[in-house]
């Protein structure tokens, strides 16, 4: 199989097709059992399984409907023999949305491991992509 490079940017891709096809199963195709999975807000899912019955909820209720949009991987390297690291950048757009805001816009750095012939997500952290200047906001409204 394919321990490139290539292979490993290939992970975050396939998760954003599957997620514009509602396809929670395969949005977490590549996952691991195992896997550990870190939420925007700070949920920790700890197993491919309970991050899909998270998601099937999230894909049924709040997130219905919703794409993901302009997706790009600035890097992927093989960091070790079996050992790869992702990161992933996307926007999230809600039905009746032509360009998701700017704070609707997450990272993720995900850790690969290769296991029976192919990379596996084994670590996700999920992250908002915010400004300074919003960060700033945020801080105020927090502070009162």
């Amino acid at each position: 199989m394919d321990q490139s490079v290539e292979a490993l940017s290939a992970i975050p891709l396939r998760m954003y097709e599957a997620w514009n096809r509602e396809d929670v199963a395969g949005f977490f195709a590549d996952f691991a059992e195992d896997a550990l999975f870190a939420e925007l807000e700070g949920t920790i899912y700890r197993s491919r399984t309970e991050a899909i019955a998270a998601h099937e909820e999230l894909f049924a209720t709040v997130m219905k409907g919703s794409r993901l949009v302009r997706g790009e991987v600035p890097f992927a390297r093989i960091i070790s023999p079996g050992v790869g690291v992702v990161h992933g950048r996307v926007g999230i757009l809600m039905p009746g949305e032509e360009e998701p805001p700017q704070t609707r816009f997450s990272m993720q750095l995900y850790v690969t491991a290769w296991r029976n012939d192919r990379w596996v997500v084994v670590a996700l952290q999920n992250a908002r992509l915010l400004s300074l200047e919003t960060m700033g906001a945020l801080e105020s409204l927090a502070t009162g």
